[in-house]
């Protein structure tokens, strides 16, 4: 599987920034919106979880209601507390079980999903240009699993820290990480982004 190695090291980082946090910590809300960071956590590890045939049979069971299977496996993987959820997390670190979804989707979701934890906790991860960058290339052309495509659609973005830049329009430009995450909604990051089309892309956050 492509990606790999980004991946475990992805999951092996998430993991130990995580290791010495407070009940409270863990109760706090993520970026993603309704979800605690604890229950955030958990997600990933339904989706380090799931073969296809897996996913298959609870998107059936679920009645194809995606957002009702999203919230089932959660709860299959979120544990009695907050110590069962992290080591539950831990367990999947070198997993190369996925959905039916491109690895570099699974990059992406670790990385976003990650961000959407660490950045209400005050916590900050530092990777190689190269690594957020192909990720956002990625999400660039994709709307699958989450609204990424559409939402820049008539939107130039340009990273000030790396090589990525897609589209024409008005500009969005900044680091590569909060385009990544601004793009896939997170409108927070548009707080670090600068150009006449950061107030058009923050009012797509809720874009489906």
């Amino acid at each position: 599987m492509p990606g790999v190695a980004l991946i475990r090291a992805e999951r092996a980082a998430l993991a130990a920034d995580l290791a010495d946090l407070t009940d409270e910590q863990w109760a706090t809300p993520s970026l993603c919106a309704g979800l605690t960071v604890r229950e955030v956590l958990a997600h990933l590890t339904a989706g380090a979880s799931l073969n296809t045939v897996s996913w298959l049979a609870g998107v059936v069971r679920c009645r194809f209601d995606f957002d009702k299977q999203v919230a089932v496996r959660l709860a299959e993987q979120l544990g009695a507390t907050s110590g069962e959820t992290l080591d539950r997390f831990r367990a999947v670190v070198p997993s190369t079980t996925k959905p039916p979804l491109p690895a570099i989707a699974m990059l992406g979701e670790v990385i976003v999903h990650g961000e959407d934890i660490r950045r209400p906790l005050g916590i900050r991860r530092d990777r190689p240009i190269g690594v957020v960058t192909r990720v956002a290339e990625y999400y660039r052309g994709s709307d699958l699993v989450v609204v990424a495509k559409g939402r820049i659609g008539g939107l130039r973005l340009v990273a000030d820290d790396g090589p990525f830049a897609t589209g024409a329009g008005p500009l969005v430009s900044g680091g590569t990480l909060a385009l990544v995450m601004a793009m896939t909604g997170r409108a927070t990051y548009c707080d670090d982004l600068e150009g006449d089309g950061v107030e058009l892309l923050r009012g797509r956050r809720g874009a489906a």
